[in-house]
């Protein structure tokens, strides 16, 4: 009986990992484009190749070219815990993440009001493992976690001064979580858990883009919320023989929505060869308020569960700045962008959790862009951040601080023709 409370907030984390890739405050960013990640993650506004199919695809129409692009940003995130009671400092030894993006954006000679393309991107795939014996390991050990976001969108001019766009989103993930269990063997060991399961949702994406032909555009996206049904959910124990009965293996069923996202963005061109981006995001965590399971098997110890996480909607801040450093007759040669932006957390005191110690953060970006020839160029980018944030869970009664730095250089290719 003593393991439910324990289990059951293990359960909770594994939902709630589906829920955090997209757009949590947790050191997982979103890192969909080279070009916006190097100003501040601003992009909704200002369209300049392919990955404009994810930030605003009102904006894919305004494209002169086809495009192919493809990006990977590696992360080198961890994480650092000072338990408050004990003052013993714990930490994560998690491996290097490595979310990637593709486009496929076309553009029809014989159609130029048109566009459309294909985009498969990683908002979330990681792995957060903690040190062995650390202090909150009845509560998660380690963490490994992957979601995709697969979205085919169509562009229009509907006049010459605006673009619309819509995608269909089809999100598929999967997610592993581990953690010690509060019983012991007879060779004086932990008993464990080990809980794995795939999840899919399907949503939408349109934006509306304005472009009249000066030194301003603007932009509104809006990302559908995400309904992501937890359909093959599994639980493992590994516990003494005579606690086995209570804790079955077996399945589990959860339903977890992902929240909506409305982004409106400027882009002004300061200078001849100097942009200046904005985005405003709002983020809907606020339906976050509830996490259900159903387990096809219950006990005692074991029972079908609500329990209350009372997120709330967000603002986030994101800006930045393009400078064109060097041209010829050719066009643009070499590119240099500087940004930054301010996130609000959706999570309320009593509810962070060591799998997603979250906070208000600032973060720093920059990046570069060299253009090799009329059909290739390389770019590149750089983020990084440091949050902390103190507080005791409401459930597990884990008591602490964590400090989480996160640094994230990124590199892309792309062709057009």
């Amino acid at each position: 009986m003593h393991t439910c409370r324990p289990l059951l907030y293990s359960i909770a984390i594994f939902a709630i990992s589906l829920l955090n890739p997209f757009f949590s405050q947790g050191f997982q960013v979103n890192f969909q484009g080279q070009k916006q990640q190097g100003m501040g993650c601003a992009g909704s506004a200002f369209a300049q190749d392919a990955s404009t199919l994810f930030y605003n695809p009102g904006g894919a129409c305004f494209s002169s070219k086809s495009e192919v692009n493809g990006a990977t940003t590696p992360i080198f995130a961890n994480v650092m815990y000072v338990d408050s009671a004990t003052q013993e400092v714990f930490r994560t030894k998690n491996p290097v993440g490595t979310p990637f993006a593709a486009y496929a954006l076309i553009k029809p000679k014989k159609y130029h009001r048109l566009a459309y393309g294909i985009s498969i991107t990683t908002p979330f795939g990681s792995t957060v493992q903690y040190e062995d014996a650390w202090i909150g390991r009845f509560a998660i050990t380690r963490l490994a976690m992957k979601v995709f976001h697969i979205q085919p969108t169509v562009s229009l001019k509907v006049t010459d001064n605006i673009g619309i766009g819509a995608g269909f989103v089809w999100s598929p993930g999967e997610v592993t979580l581990e953690k010690d269990l509060p019983v012991q063997f007879n060779d004086g060991t932990f008993g464990h858990a080990m809980i794995s399961g795939k999840a899919m949702g399907f949503g939408y994406n349109l934006g509306v883009f304005y472009n009249p032909g000066g030194v301003f555009t603007a932009g509104l996206s809006y990302r559908s919320g995400i309904n992501m049904s937890v359909t093959e959910g599994n639980v493992a124990f590994h516990v003494p023989e005579g606690l086995s009965t209570n804790f079955p293996n077996g399945a589990l069923t959860s339903s977890l929505p992902l929240p909506a996202v409305t982004t409106l963005g400027f882009n002004v061109k300061v200078r001849k060869n100097l942009n200046a981006v904005l985005d405003i995001n709002y983020v809907g965590w606020k339906t976050y308020d509830t996490l259900s399971f159903d387990y096809a098997t219950n006990t005692t110890s074991l029972l079908d569960t609500k329990s209350a996480r009372r997120y709330k909607s967000i603002f986030a801040f994101r800006a930045g700045l393009q400078y064109v450093a060097i041209s010829d007759d050719s066009g643009q040669k070499l590119i240099a962008r500087i940004g930054g932006g301010f996130g609000f957390s959706p999570v309320q005191s009593g509810y962070v959790t060591p799998e997603t110690p979250d906070a208000n953060r600032w973060y720093g970006t920059a990046g570069v862009s060299y253009i090799l020839s009329q059909h290739f160029s390389l770019d590149a980018s750089v983020y990084a951040t440091k949050i902390q944030r103190a507080d005791t869970n409401l459930e597990t009664g884990l008591s602490g601080t964590f400090t989480t730095i996160a640094f994230a250089p990124g590199l892309g290719i792309n062709y057009k023709w």
